[in-house]
């Protein structure tokens, strides 16, 4: 555990795209190597940078819902490695947020993945945690998401949770009413070896 510890103290105090970040650097992730499930997220939000607490807005809001678990069941590191590919705010864009720096996943996925080792199920969110997780597909997210059964039970693409998607949930109804009840019972069984 001492070396994941070092880990994390040289993950927070990177400054590698500081000058291209326009509220400064706060790596947001949240890691021990016996967590069971790993969220492969996008980059942190303006709200997420300001507390440091990752998923800390209306999209966590919803990612819970999905998963069928309390705020203290998902923020226990034990439980949940969450783990974007930018560890960092980027920034706004024209619509959103901008995506995540391109430096960061170079530099820190390998290692912080390496941690793990008790891994059983990984969810991937948004289109850039599915690029690197899955780089061989080569569908939408829309298919990924669609196509889940191809990667079940270890790893479940997902749409971004964000409330910027709220079009793409109303025109994928079947998403929220019917795969997220199988997701719940994933997570159970992955957490707690029930489903």
């Amino acid at each position: 555990m001492s070396s994941v510890a070092s880990l994390l103290s040289e993950v927070r105090a990177c400054t590698l795209c500081a000058g291209h970040l326009p509220h400064g650097p706060r790596p947001v992730l949240q890691l021990h190597p016996s967590a069971r499930i790993l969220i492969a997220a996008q980059a942190p939000g303006r709200k997420v940078h300001e507390t440091g607490i990752p998923f800390n807005d209306a999209s966590g809001d919803r990612l819970r819902r999905w998963l069928g678990v309390t705020r203290e069941e998902f923020y226990d590191p034990r439980r949940f490695a969450i783990l974007p590919m930018g560890l960092c705010y980027p920034g706004k864009g024209k619509s959103a947020d901008l995506p995540p720096r391109a430096e960061c996943a170079p530099r820190w996925r390998a290692p912080l993945l390496q941690s793990l080792g008790t891994l059983e199920l990984s969810l991937v969110i948004g289109q850039y945690a599915l690029a690197y997780h899955l780089p061989g597909e080569r569908a939408s997210l829309t298919k990924a998401v669609q196509d889940w059964r191809t990667h079940w039970p270890t790893l479940v693409p997902l749409p971004h949770p964000s409330p910027t998607n709220n079009r793409w949930f109303a025109h994928n109804r079947w998403f929220e009413f019917g795969f997220v009840p199988l997701l719940q019972a994933r997570v159970a069984e992955a957490l707690h070896g029930v489903g």
